[in-house]
């Protein structure tokens, strides 16, 4: 059987002719190329997208160059092979509905929306396994931050915060941001958050914060100092800088953690390691989303780690994060507003509604 056969809504031919899909092609440029709707295996369903979530982070760096070419761009993800050099479809939060499936996969399938962790593009194929059903209690818009809250999720589970712990957290992007909102909810004695950006510290108390406070140049623990705020027992860096490594370092205290979530690319870090790091044993450790840390790995595998991120996409008020919605056919624009107005970018999803 042709997997056309087996359509929900199917659209007309000439309606479906042609898929677009993002490509940064170098330094600050963005192409969306145009090709033909691909057509599913036996084993594989089309999506159509409605909307995907661009990754300020991650996708920042390719988009400025500063991503290592060599490094396989995902080997965790099969949608995302090859390395990180240009041209380059990159991406990992797209929301849509299964369009068609081939003719070995379940007919259930057909209209479901899903989560998938695939470039920006209106229409591809997947296998089911690779794909995450989105909960009917959860909004379109909202599943496209389930990667991030995923993240999130993952920093809580390697920083362990304790009861009675003082916690910071650098940088209060969107991840900053979910990140925040988890912590507040943990029985924490202080949070407190550090943004550049004053619309991002009144979202950073909004979503729990203690207190929001813009860093101090030449003395990050003097901008704890300032608001009676003491050393933290568990500091998160976030801000994707490689400097804010060593204010990480100088607002933690004695026997303290320090979780980098922050991928700094090719960007070299430069830290002070002569003064208070060995005699206070401050422990810094990476996190990363692609892997769950071994402690862990007994009691929660990826599964478990979904079910937890969709819980808190509905707990959580997170429409206030996405600030723009750009058509994807305009692409390059949506990644110069990242770029050059991060005072009022905050989460930029791309919309997928007049492609076909």
């Amino acid at each position: 059987m042709n997997s056309y056969d087996r359509e929900a809504d199917e659209p007309a031919a000439e309606e479906r002719a042609e898929s677009r899909t993002v490509t940064f092609t170098g330094p600050r440029t963005v192409e969306v190329e145009h090709g033909s709707v691909p057509e599913p295996g036996p084993e594989e369903v089309l999506v159509e997208a409605a909307v995907s979530a661009i990754s300020a982070g991650t996708e920042g760096l390719l988009y400025r160059d500063e991503a290592p070419t060599e490094l396989p761009a995902d080997e965790s993800i099969d949608a995302l092979s090859g390395d990180l050099s240009y041209p380059l479809a990159y991406g990992y939060a797209v929301v849509g509905r299964v369009r068609a499936v081939g003719a070995d996969v379940s007919g259930s399938w057909l209209d479901r929306r899903v989560f998938a962790y695939n470039p920006h593009e209106s229409h591809f194929t997947a296998r089911p396994a690779d794909l995450v059903r989105v909960p009917d209690g959860v909004g379109t818009e909202t599943a496209a931050l389930l990667a991030n809250v995923e993240s999130a999720v993952t920093f809580l589970l390697d920083g362990e915060p304790l009861l009675g712990e003082r916690a910071v957290v650098l940088g209060q992007g969107v991840v900053g941001l979910l990140t925040t909102g988890l912590l507040a909810r943990t029985p924490l004695e202080s949070l407190v958050t550090v943004d550049r950006h004053e619309s991002r510290r009144s979202l950073s108390e909004r979503l729990g914060a203690d207190r929001s406070i813009p860093p101090l140049d030449d003395d990050a623990a003097a901008a704890l100092t300032s608001v009676g705020a003491d050393r933290a027992d568990l500091t998160y860096e976030l801000t994707g800088s490689p400097d804010a490594l060593d204010d990480a370092i100088a607002m933690t205290t004695y026997d303290g953690r320090v979780i980098v979530g922050s991928w700094y690319g090719r960007n070299s870090v430069s830290l002070d390691l002569g003064g208070r790091f060995h005699r206070e044993r401050i422990d810094v450790r990476s996190s990363q989303v692609s892997t769950i840390a071994p402690r862990h790995r007994g009691r929660f595998d990826r599964d478990r780690r979904h079910e937890i991120a969709w819980r808190w996409l509905e707990r959580l008020e997170l429409d206030p994060l996405i600030t723009h919605r750009v058509p994807v056919d305009r692409a390059g624009e949506a990644y110069r507003l990242l770029d050059e107005r991060p005072t009022e970018a905050l989460q930029v999803l791309l919309t997928y509604d007049d492609a076909r």
